[in-house]
């Protein structure tokens, strides 16, 4: 395609990109962008090498004019965006790319396979949060899923306010806070669960937390008590009816004066197993499978399409698809959250005017210029910006039973 475009003379020509979504997968009422850091770091870093350059030379994939402008290629465009950790919906412009044809046309399969995995995460991990309401969450899932996309998930998981992950490497990368606990195995390498916990207890303190469902979790709680004493800080449960377990566990540690002790439970949660253990004694969860999977949807379907470009006469034109099913709207956009009087979010208006609606935000900044990234936030900032974008959404966002969107895209 570039090919094709440097030989007509196209690839110079100015054009606009937008990142949306048709549609949410899942039914969902809402998105949440993630991502955007880890879009704007790669964007930089961005550039074909020798070793590239000599696979596309050898396998014959693109001409010497191609090789030429691969290897001086670099993005010097505008990249406009949603905040990370905004919230978005069918059809919110959340990304917006502007350069040359050539050298924004790259940057699709870059830009989506970020977006489509973190967005996906974020998401999952926005609902499960509200369904745990003040009760943490930790990120396990690493084991789950790719090795990269571990790294990502984490942080796609704090941004949207889980506390902790197990992966180090989140910790290591991003700061993101690390914690974890022990595993059967361990209990299963010593000849008793007591010799285990002590070994355990031994190291790490009796603020540790102890997985009591290898065995027999009545006897596992008092051998965990008589060995910490009332200051254990947790057990962990990760089988059986959980909210039932919780209940009996409670009583019991209660009963042996461990009234502080927390209980944690794993195991397969997703938000409506989260929300469903809402009555139960449970102090945290752990999560793994269904944060790492996007919890039923892997991709937030993000698309990447062209929306305007330059004329032979140098002016921008709109452009868009009519494909049936797969309609784009043209025009460069401009995204604002409309309010009502009560101050929850009415709208998204997504309109190809520069004026702003009354009773609005606008919901794009830039991100990059020339180039250069100038909207980089901190993760933390990230986060605490969800937090409120998500306190915007009228009640019916926080539902979890599937639906329509919690508030409409209205296009002008």
């Amino acid at each position: 395609m570039v090919q094709a475009a440097l030989r007509s003379g196209a690839a110079s020509r100015r054009a606009v990109f937008e990142v949306f979504a048709r549609r949410l997968p899942g039914a969902r009422r809402y998105g949440v962008v993630a991502g955007t850091g880890r879009v704007l770091d790669a964007l930089e870093s961005f550039r074909f090498g020798d070793d590239e350059l000599a696979f596309l030379r050898d396998n014959r994939v693109v001409d010497a004019p191609t090789l030429d402008f691969l290897a001086s290629y670099r993005f010097r465009g505008r990249v406009y965006g949603y905040r990370e950790g905004e919230c978005y919906f069918p059809g919110s412009p959340i990304m917006t790319v502007e350069g040359t044809f050539a050298e924004a046309v790259l940057l699709e399969t870059l830009i989506l396979s970020i977006f489509n995995h973190d967005c996906a995460i974020a998401t999952a991990a926005s609902r499960m949060v509200h369904a745990a309401g003040a009760r943490p969450i930790i990120e396990m899932g690493s084991r789950r899923t790719h090795e990269s996309s571990a790294v990502a998930a984490a942080r796609a998981a704090y941004l949207c306010g889980f506390a902790a992950t197990s992966n180090l490497m989140a910790g290591h990368v991003y700061g993101v806070p690390t914690t974890g606990t022990a595993a059967h195995a361990f209990t299963l390498l010593h000849d008793s669960e007591e010799e285990a916990f002590r070994a355990q207890l031994d190291s790490l303190g009796a603020g540790t937390t102890l997985l009591v469902d290898t065995y027999d979790v009545e006897q596992a709680v008092r051998t965990a008590v008589e060995l910490a004493g009332p200051d254990l800080g947790a057990i962990r449960l990760d089988s059986g009816d959980l909210g039932e377990a919780a209940h009996e566990v409670r009583a019991q540690l209660d009963a042996l004066g461990a009234h502080h002790t927390r209980i944690l439970v794993t195991g397969d949660l997703d938000e409506h197993a989260i929300a469903a253990l809402a009555a139960a004694p449970v102090d945290g969860y752990g999560v793994g499978t269904s944060l790492v999977t996007g919890s039923g949807s892997p991709t937030a379907a993000l698309v990447y399409k062209l929306v305007a470009r330059e004329d032979a006469s140098g002016d921008m034109q709109a452009v868009a698809k009519k494909s049936v099913g797969k309609p784009s709207r043209g025009g460069r956009k401009n995204a604002f959250r409309r309010f009502d009087e009560t101050g929850a979010a009415a709208a998204e208006v997504v309109t190809v005017s520069d004026v702003q609606p009354p009773d609005s935000r606008p919901l794009q900044v830039m991100l990059v210029d020339g180039g250069e990234a100038v909207g980089r936030e901190k993760l933390d900032d990230s986060r605490a910006w969800h937090r409120e974008a998500f306190g915007e959404l009228p009640s019916t966002a926080h539902q979890l039973s599937r639906g329509d969107v919690a508030i409409p895209t209205v296009f002008d």
